[in-house]
């Protein structure tokens, strides 16, 4: 119904659990609710050590470069921050609910949309990062030198599943960096979706959402943050003369 009347897809689906929550036929959608979710939250194939192997083919290469995940998400902020993952995390940026009264779900406070996950890029990019930046919103219009800012986007790897991920797509790949599409495997119905993004030159690759060891997306995504560690090594030593 949404769809009919140009809603926006994710304030779209953040109104109808709002709507859910208040007609209390499940019962109030609460924070604690959604975190619960968050904890049993079910993981792709290999995620849960996928963190700690990146970084250790990184440090092998490169000592020096320092690995940093982030998670931009148009999903909900506390389901995010309460997977078993959450703390390999730099930064997490998602959709975020206030609460009522009756500690159920009651606005959004935060829509996390297309180019939406674009603004949080530039966070990394110029170091717009960690608990001193809280509730400065306008701190990333701020003007970096290009020589100060603290992630480039051709030092970027961005891997995304959906629509909401083609302008980060779009950016990173313009820039140099590597753009990575996946698809779930227990949803082949998706795929055909995200082979638009190869095709319209959205990605760099497209593989299945498996990130064991074996998996062909791990060894590319290995491949990419070596290849980048590199490249950044050898940036500082042509820098320092």
């Amino acid at each position: 119904m949404l769809s009919q009347q140009d809603w926006d897809p994710v304030p779209a689906y953040l109104y109808q659990m709002i709507q859910l929550s208040q007609s209390g036929k499940h019962g109030l959608i609460t924070q604690q609710r959604l975190k619960d979710w968050g904890a049993r939250l079910e993981l792709h194939d290999g995620v849960p050590t996928l963190f700690q192997r990146l970084r250790a083919a990184v440090r092998a290469e490169q000592p020096q470069v320092q690995l940093e995940f982030y998670l931009i998400s148009s999903g909900i902020g506390d389901v995010v921050r309460s997977t078993p993952i959450a703390h390999e995390f730099t930064e997490i940026w998602a959709s975020e609910f206030i609460y009522g009264a009756d500690g159920g779900i009651a606005f959004p406070r935060r829509i996390v949309s297309f180019t939406d996950k674009t603004r949080y890029l530039f966070h990394i990019q110029k170091g717009i990062i960690g608990r001193d930046f809280r509730n400065k919103p306008f701190e990333v219009n701020r003007k970096v030198p290009e020589d100060r800012l603290r992630v480039p986007f051709d030092q970027m790897v961005f891997v995304g599943d959906g629509y909401t991920d083609i302008p980060c797509f779009s950016l990173i790949r313009r820039a140099g960096g590597f753009a990575f599409g996946v698809w779930d495997p227990k949803h082949r119905d998706k795929r055909s979706r995200a082979w638009g993004f190869i095709e319209e030159g959205r990605v760099s690759n497209l593989n299945q959402a498996r990130y064991d060891e074996h998996a062909e997306l791990y060894q590319w995504l290995e491949e990419a943050v070596t290849s980048l560690a590199g490249r950044i090594a050898l940036k500082s030593r042509v820098y320092r003369g």
